[in-house]
């Protein structure tokens, strides 16, 4: 039931980062998608958080089909309807909604709720899933607190997410269990509103370099760890 999940788990470990994107104008979408993967980053979340984000993921999935495109911030059934009617091809949600959870399985869409406790982690093992999202990963402890709850779970992979930046990336991704980090430091919102896709190409062509173990962590730009 969950083999979509594992597939696409492993598609993310190749990755080892997933950008999570707040967009507010679409016409940002297209030269967005070109900045990530000449990058050498083909992935984005992008979250729901905005009026535009369906049309956003479209526009981006328009302009570049190879990239491994998620919806972010799902809450509701209908948010997961729409997001995979605009492109993405997974599901991310920052807690676990049964309803959304059982909706994407049914549909046979990759979907990665989040977690912060052991119940929460059972929950999702109670619906066959092996990989989920930790979230809020700083603020509800960081590394320390996710190696304290996986421990007794070592079937389970993550996702950390929410204030991981590039400084602490290989920290994370130095934990077995961790698939991928999520972060918005290679693309904050800003960023994207003032159009300054060339600095997003080149902070992202960094945070692979970082991931990858090819270069020291840089200095993450300011404001730039929310995630």
């Amino acid at each position: 039931m969950t083999l979509v999940n594992s597939r696409l788990a492993d598609k993310l470990a190749l990755l080892k980062i997933v950008p999570v994107i707040v967009i507010d104008d679409p016409s940002a979408a297209a030269p967005l998608a070109s900045a990530l993967t000449d990058g050498g980053l083909p992935c984005a979340e992008i979250t729901f958080r905005t009026a535009s984000a369906a049309e956003a993921l479209r526009r981006m999935s328009d302009a570049a089909p190879e990239l491994l495109l998620g919806a972010g911030t799902v809450l509701t059934v209908a948010q997961a309807r729409e997001a995979r009617s605009a492109g993405a091809t997974f599901i991310v949600a920052p807690g676990f909604n049964p309803a959304v959870v059982e909706h994407c399985l049914e549909q046979g869409i990759p979907v990665f709720p989040g977690v912060c406790t052991p119940t929460d982690i059972e929950a999702a093992l109670a619906h066959g899933l092996t990989t989920v999202k930790f979230f809020p990963a700083e603020a509800i402890g960081g590394l320390k607190y996710l190696k304290a709850i996986a421990a007794p779970y070592g079937m389970m992979r993550f996702v950390p997410t929410g204030g991981i930046n590039a400084d602490n990336l290989r920290s994370y991704l130095a934990f077995d269990p961790v698939v991928a980090c999520g972060g918005s430091w290679m693309a904050p919102a800003d960023w994207i509103a003032s159009k300054a896709f060339d600095r997003i190409r080149d902070e992202t062509a960094r945070a692979v370099s970082v991931a990858r173990g090819d270069a020291e962590s840089p200095r993450s730009p300011a404001g730039a760890t929310r995630s």
